[in-house]
């Protein structure tokens, strides 16, 4: 069985209306079913049913609340989506509403060819009551007829009722439904104003008549209503006398002629799709169209199951069952072993219409139209319009009809564009996403965001700020030892776990030039923790360099680290391929702390000796050492952190497996680890991946400041670049003068102090040298 998209997306409103966006996406996700529906389009019963029973799981209630709340929301859908005044005209009270539910469902498999309408019988009771007979080929759904009949009680007819179920059954009476439910219906009305107006005038109407054949009122409110009649009585008389008649309203009785007044012939042609049968299915008389099509009942006395059978409703065909269900459209269908060779490759015939129980004569008349849905199936049949009498609505409707799929395919491909845009929209946002986060990952967010609105990023000053550098020892020699691939996968295992530090301490990195690793904390925002962030980075820096294999010796990689504290002008050069620049001597100092020191040691400046010594590390002094370009500087050397562990720098909970470590300190040999540096790229997309761990963040003291504050502005200090001094030299090790061509990176264990040979060097070896660093991203 199948549902049109209407209903699933009247349940989706519903649950969006009464409980929100998010509650919707989390029952669709555990129903795992699509998120919109498209209109006119056919879905499985399984999607509903599904979404009615995750529901009832989600909310924790039973099937018979959710559907009951579903039957009252979908008569509110049904009315905002365009058929109120269908719905409202069905009939003047409830009983006729229920009793032509049917002929509105036949409507509206005009245009839902595919529609399995549940069908309603209902009879009256001598109490007032009423019995509603649900028929449905759904089991289980029974309870959403509460809903949607009590709803259209309270707002079409101003009553309560109560609804219950006295029966429920097996199908017997009708074939092909599953199930058969009767309702017990008790009406409550409640008067509205114009419920009492009308009772008002129905009583003075009873005292109008009573004084006219000299009867005194029934009661006190009869005589108080009928005071201001007696003032006015000729024109109340007057405005209640049936025009042209002379007769009061009391009714309405036909009258009949004494004999029918029309002949068989004219009977015949002008109703060309009737047949009359008696209660043996004898077919008695029939018109002369349905004789043209069907030969066979030109045959009288022929049985008239032979030739059709029923579609609508499905009852069993004979005179008891079609009188118990006399009220419902009927569809009958021609038998194709009953047609003539011409109709084999047609479809079949389908006629709808009325029965009639002819009492007088024991027969039933079945007036009826041929059921045609658009000019295409007249064609199918090879019939005209011309064949349907010129009094019948068919002819109107097949042409309506047509307009209205021409419509809803109209309305059906809308629909679907809207949902490509939609889906559309969702990867724009999705790419536009990745475009940020890769764009965040160049430069600051509040940089980016300004350069995304075109605005121009002023270069700001920090006045304090920590700088570190770190670079592979003997590089040179790997790179000259080994094949590129590896280089790349040992540079790559060695940045995704440096990057990951750098997410756990919230410090800011750089850039990244070969093996040569930068990062700032307090910039481009602000704290007071810069150093100790920047200590812990760098303490992290060196356990995870442990777990990075040297494709050469097949042990862990050597690295060394530099650490310098102090102010720092930044701003963005470029308008293509922009980078966030750093300027200042501060980094050239932080570059020759990283260049002169040793090989898994973290080398710090005076200013970060000071920022670190009473923040719980445990720090070594160097001593005084000749500085290049700097002259003698006393020095000292980061051994650890005295009040954190381990799992705490790394960013890691306590029981996550440093499967890295382990795997560097077991005891493989040699040769095995320089058979693992030998990677395909499968190899290095798994690197990436099992260093995509949870990340923990360590906590600091401070917060970050809002870098478009108010006070964060009154901080930094903006200049322009332009005219600012900048020096050949570049940046630290990497493009030193005094380095070995072979290996740029080669320490002894006493380095010796480098010559000053930079043309801005002072004499006095403690001034410092104005340089200018820029970063490229």
């Amino acid at each position: 069985m199948d549902y049109y998209g209407f209903i699933n997306t009247c349940l989706k409103s519903l649950v969006i209306d009464k409980f929100g966006e998010e509650t919707w996406d989390k029952l669709r996700n555990e129903a795992s079913v699509q998120d919109t529906f498209m209109t006119f389009e056919v879905y499985k019963d399984d999607i509903t049913m599904r979404l009615v029973a995750e529901a009832c799981k989600l909310l924790d209630v039973e099937p018979d609340v959710v559907l009951r709340q579903f039957g009252e929301y979908f008569f509110e859908f049904c009315k905002r989506s365009g058929y109120d005044h269908m719905l409202r005209t069905l009939g003047g009270n409830l009983f006729e509403f229920i009793e032509n539910l049917d002929a509105l469902h036949s409507y509206l498999s005009l245009s839902y060819k595919e529609m399995n309408a549940p069908s309603f019988r209902v009879e009256k009771n001598s109490d007032g009551t009423m019995l509603l007979h649900y028929y449905s080929d759904r089991k289980g759904l029974c309870h959403i007829v509460p809903g949607i009949i009590g709803a259209v009680a309270k707002d079409f007819f101003k009553s309560e009722i109560r609804m219950e179920i006295v029966n429920q059954m097996e199908e017997g009476e009708r074939t092909g439904k599953r199930e058969h439910v009767v309702f017990l219906v008790t009406q409550e009305p409640t008067f509205s104003n114009r419920t009492r107006s009308n009772s008002k005038q129905s009583l003075t109407l009873q005292y109008l008549a009573s004084s006219r054949n000299n009867e005194k009122p029934m009661n006190k409110e009869h005589q108080t209503l009928g005071c201001p009649m007696r003032r006015n009585h000729w024109e109340t008389v007057r405005g209640l006398i049936h025009l042209g008649k002379g007769k009061l309203l009391r009714g309405f009785e036909p009258v009949y002629p004494e004999a029918l007044c029309i002949d068989l012939k004219t009977f015949c042609n002008a109703f060309p799709f009737h047949i009359v049968f008696d209660e043996e299915l004898q077919v008695k008389q029939a018109g002369v169209n349905i004789q043209k099509i069907v030969p066979g009942l030109q045959t009288m006395r022929i049985q008239l199951d032979q030739y059709f059978t029923i579609l609508h409703p499905e009852v069993t065909f004979t005179i008891s069952s079609i009188r118990m269900f006399i009220n419902s459209q009927f569809v009958l269908q021609t038998r194709r072993d009953m047609m003539p060779e011409s109709w084999k490759d047609r479809p079949m015939l389908e006629l709808r219409g009325q029965m009639v129980w002819m009492e007088s004569l024991q027969c039933m008349l079945y007036q009826a139209s041929p059921l045609l849905r658009s000019l295409h199936e007249l064609e199918e049949r090879r019939m005209h319009i011309s064949d349907i009498a010129p009094h019948d609505v068919t002819r109107d409707l097949i042409l309506l009809n047509q307009q209205r799929l021409a419509e809803m395919e109209l309305s059906n491909q809308l629909e679907r564009k809207k949902e490509e845009l939609r889906h559309l929209s969702q990867h724009l946002e999705e790419e536009k996403k990745k475009t940020e986060a890769l764009l965040y990952a160049m430069l600051p967010k509040h940089v980016a965001n300004q350069l995304k609105e075109g605005k121009r990023v002023e270069a700001g000053e920090f006045k304090e700020c920590t700088i570190l550098f770190s670079d592979v020892v003997t590089f040179t020699n790997i790179c000259s030892e080994c094949e590129p691939i590896q280089i790349v996968f040992m540079l790559n295992s060695m940045y995704l776990k440096f990057d990951r530090l750098t997410t756990v301490h919230n410090v800011y990195k750089v850039e990244t030039i070969g093996d040569a690793y930068m990062v700032v904390g307090g910039v481009p925002i602000p704290v007071s923790s810069h150093a100790e962030r920047v200590a812990n980075f760098a303490l992290g820096m060196i356990i995870a360099a442990r777990e990075v294999i040297n494709p050469i010796t097949g042990g862990p990689i050597q690295i060394r680290v530099g650490v310098h504290s102090g102010p720092v002008l930044a701003g963005v050069v470029g308008e293509k391929m922009p980078r966030y620049c750093l300027f200042g001597d501060t980094v050239n100092t932080a570059s020759r702390m990283e260049s002169h020191g040793l090989p898994n040691k973290i080398h710090i400046s005076p200013s970060v000796y000071q920022a670190l010594k009473d923040k719980g590390f445990r720090l070594l002094e160097r001593g005084e050492i000749e500085v290049k370009g700097k002259g003698k500087m006393h020095t000292y050397f980061l051994e650890g952190n005295l009040t954190a562990t381990e799992d705490q720098i790394m960013g890691r909970s306590a029981r996550e497996p440093d499967s890295g470590r382990e795997s560097a300190q077991s005891g493989r040999d040699c040769n095995t680890r320089k058979a693992l540096y030998k990677p395909p790229i499968q190899a290095i997309q798994r690197v990436q991946s099992e260093d995509r761990h949870p990340t923990v963040p360590m906590k600091y003291g401070d917060s970050f400041s809002d870098p478009h504050s108010p006070s964060l502005a009154s901080e930094r200090h903006t200049k322009n670049l332009t005219g600012k001094p900048r020096d050949s030299e570049s940046y630290g090790s990497l493009h030193s003068e005094n380095q070995s061509e072979d290996d740029p990176y080669q320490v002894k264990e006493e380095p010796a102090p480098p010559k000053a040979t930079e043309q801005t060097a002072t004499a006095s070896g403690n001034k410092r040298i104005r340089t200018s660093f820029c970063v490229v991203l």
